[in-house]
């Protein structure tokens, strides 16, 4: 038996995905980006295990962290959007309609 490669999805993976793609629940670059994603990931781990065997695993998750950023959560995002908007001459916010509505799915998840 040949060694395969370790970037080579494993079978079952590859079943699933072709069985969410031809069941049409997948568009033809979904499923590209996501093999590419797969494919990348894994190269990632491969990385944070030598730096792991090599240097200490704080090397690792700087690695990981720095390769596989977090998203900003809504607050973190809607708290850019009003650092960052820009005002007008009489103190008015200029914002764009994506950042409304940064702001509003932010404030819809706060308490009364």
């Amino acid at each position: 038996m040949t060694q395969e490669h370790p970037i080579t999805p494993p079978p079952e993976l590859v079943q699933q995905w072709v069985d969410t793609y031809f069941g049409g629940r997948i568009s033809h670059v979904d499923l590209a980006a996501q093999v590419a994603q797969w494919g990348a990931d894994q190269e990632l781990e491969a990385c944070c295990e030598w730096v792991d065997w090599k240097w200490s695993g704080i090397k690792s998750r700087e690695l990981r962290a720095t390769r596989r950023p977090k998203s900003p959560s809504l607050k973190e995002q809607a708290m850019r959007v009003l650092l960052e908007s820009g005002y007008t001459l009489d103190g008015r916010m200029e914002l764009e309609s994506e950042d409304i509505d940064i702001i509003h799915r932010a404030l819809e998840q706060l308490n009364d």
